[in-house]
């Protein structure tokens, strides 16, 4: 009690001397880490209303402020300087409950480079500033795999994905199909393929309307001259971005591009709704979920957008928002920089646009009960785990090693998290075993795994709440020594899963603590069990996949080294073909002779001597 007084007179002081001028504030806990970001037009008027005499009427909020053990300020010259530097000190820190948009990579973007000879289109997980034109991110890899076969029948875009020009001298099998012109070795009219590129370019940003004119246009050109065969695939080219315009939804007559952000809360979390609207059609909507937050609405959307439009590239002339963010006339300069013209930030509370903003909410609030319902149903499996496992925390990260190797050849560890119950494969790691001399030593190549893992100080967060090693005791002290040894040890708990002796008669997989020498009780709960091993099967799938595919090219590689006349060239262009060392096997001297750069010398080398060498 005497430390919370102390605590609360100190802050009462320092609050006393905050400055009555624009900066930014950082929140610390009682062990000095940075929990909390701000700005302010008067940083002496905000931090007074986070301490208020009465307490704070959210009782989330007031929790949260309670967790506040000091706090510090940074006075800025401007309110625009404050807003740069709150931006920067929330990705540096990255502070437990501010709005902190992650790199999401679930949703795929489309990329065109026109600068490019030929361009050609590509799905990619993250947009980069590198002067080609990026079209969404998409709702799904399935909207944009859906979108890019549209096209792709269409228009007869390059699918290769090498740079120009290739290392082959025949087109690929999609100009075989019609589907490419074979601008990787064909000659193939430079100007004729641009204007190909700018209507994929007008189809892909919703100018539909103003495409169909366009190729309209031509074919009725096409046709005054009896150009008929022109004219007809003209006309099929029209039916198709028809066809397509019938699976987007119009929402809006004015024909605008504008994105809309929506905020909904419930049972402690808040969910931002994105949806993007291009020419007056909604393309789709993404979610974004945020727990822990101490910013108010308008807070949240200022931070929100901010770092949105730092990782999408197009910035639409209007935006629409439930909630007015703060400093408005500062974030439309700073968005207005961005997209090089006019942008505005817009709150309708009637009218066309306030319809849009509600399905956007009632969207939002769908997906986000949707989302609580499940984290519930988690976290009463994940606290059933902590109080049978008698952990310190819920369980929420829970990462697993596991090793594979036959007979210590081309040794692989892999690590697999699970974050709320569900596998996050966007965090999975695999690590090829490099500093072990010992043929086969399991523990040796989990202690490097470890190390590497966990021995890079901050570069190591996010720590898991739980870590769990396949192999029983013996892992279970390897790991124990490795946290030891990089000084972590508390920082996250240690178990081990055995699998069951059928031979001693035991009837289940065993778990292992730390300073016990009989596995764990799971009584009736034997989910808890199945849990666990779903996620040590999960490690040893990860890692037996990664182990065959190292071990599959070292077999190839190895068998193609002792063939005359077969090069570094040439085994990568096998290797490319064909993959793996069987289906060379299986291939004929003919098939192998059709890979770029092999002669019918060479192929019937690579055939005499793999038919007589052992699989």
């Amino acid at each position: 009690m005497e430390h919370e007084q102390t605590t609360e007179e100190a802050l009462k002081e320092k609050l006393a001397a905050a400055p009555d001028a624009p900066g930014v504030y950082l929140m610390k806990d009682e062990e000095g880490r940075i929990i909390y970001v701000g700005k302010a037009r008067s940083l002496r008027k905000r931090l007074a209303s986070y301490f208020k005499p009465n307490g704070h009427p959210d009782m989330k909020t007031g929790i949260l402020i309670r967790r506040i053990a000091d706090f510090e300020t940074i006075i800025t010259g401007t309110e625009n300087e404050a807003l740069i530097l709150e931006s920067n000190l929330i990705k540096k820190h990255r502070p437990r409950y501010n709005v902190i948009l992650k790199d999401d990579k679930r949703y795929p973007s489309l990329r065109l480079d026109p600068k490019a000879p030929f361009p050609t289109l590509k799905v990619v997980r993250k947009p980069s500033k590198d002067g080609a034109l990026y079209f969404g991110p998409f709702s799904s890899p399935g909207a944009v795999y859906e979108t890019l076969k549209m096209i792709n029948k269409t228009y007869r875009l390059r699918k290769c994905k090498s740079p120009l020009p290739p290392k082959r001298d025949r087109p690929c099998i999609n100009y075989q199909m019609g589907t490419c012109l074979g601008a990787c070795v064909r000659d193939v009219d430079e100007e004729a393929y641009k204007k190909m590129v700018q209507e994929v370019i007008l189809l892909l940003k919703g100018r539909a309307p103003e495409l169909l004119k366009r190729i309209e246009g031509q074919m009725y050109k096409a046709a005054a001259v009896q150009d008929f065969e022109s004219a007809a695939a003209l006309r099929d080219r029209i039916a198709a971005i028809k066809k397509t315009q019938e699976k987007q939804v119009s929402v809006t007559a004015d024909f605008m591009d504008r994105d809309l952000f929506a905020i909904c809360r419930m049972s402690g979390y808040a969910l931002i709704t994105v949806m993007d609207v291009r020419s007056g059609s909604l393309l789709g909507s993404r979610h974004y979920r945020f727990e822990e937050v101490l910013e108010n609405d308008a807070e949240m959307i200022r931070t929100f957008l901010r770092q949105y439009y730092e990782k999408i590239p197009f910035v639409p002339k209007e935006i629409l928002v439930s909630h007015m963010p703060e400093d408005v006339e500062l974030l439309e300069a700073d968005l207005r920089n961005r997209r090089g013209g006019a942008v505005n930030i817009n709150h309708p509370v009637r009218g066309e646009k306030a319809k849009l903003l509600e399905m956007a909410r009632q969207n939002g609030a769908g997906e986000l009960k949707k989302q609580v319902e499940a984290i519930f149903s988690e976290t009463e499996m994940l606290t059933r785990l902590k109080n049978r496992l008698r952990l310190s925390v819920l369980p929420h990260r829970i990462e697993c090693f596991d090793n594979s190797n036959i007979s210590g050849s081309e040794p692989v560890s892999a690590m697999v998290v699970f974050d709320h119950g569900k596998p996050d494969k966007s965090a999975y790691r695999k690590f090829k075993i490099r500093s072990v001399s010992q043929v086969s030593d399991d523990y040796a190549f989990m202690a490097e795994a470890l190390k590497r893992r966990y021995g890079k100080g901050e570069k190591s967060d996010p720590f898991p709440d739980l870590l769990m090693v396949d192999g029983g005791k013996g892992q279970l002290n390897i790991a124990l020594s490795v946290v030891r040894e990089l000084g972590i040890g508390g920082a996250f708990e240690i178990i081990g899963i055995a699998k069951k002796d059928e031979k001693k008669g035991e009837s289940a997989d065993k778990i292992f603590k730390p300073g016990q020498s009989n596995p764990v009780p799971l009584g009736r709960e034997g989910d808890l069990l199945f849990f666990l091993q779903r996620i040590r099967d999960e490690a040893h799938r990860f890692a037996i996949s990664f182990h065959r595919k190292r071990r599959n090219t070292a077999s190839l590689r190895s068998a193609l080294d002792v063939i005359p006349g077969i090069g570094k060239k040439r085994k990568a262009a096998l290797l490319r073909h064909f993959k793996t060392v069987d289906k060379i096997r299986e291939a004929t001297a003919e098939e192998i002779r059709e890979v770029p750069g092999m002669t019918r010398a060479a192929a019937d080398a690579v055939k005499h001597h793999l038919d007589l060498s052992p699989e």
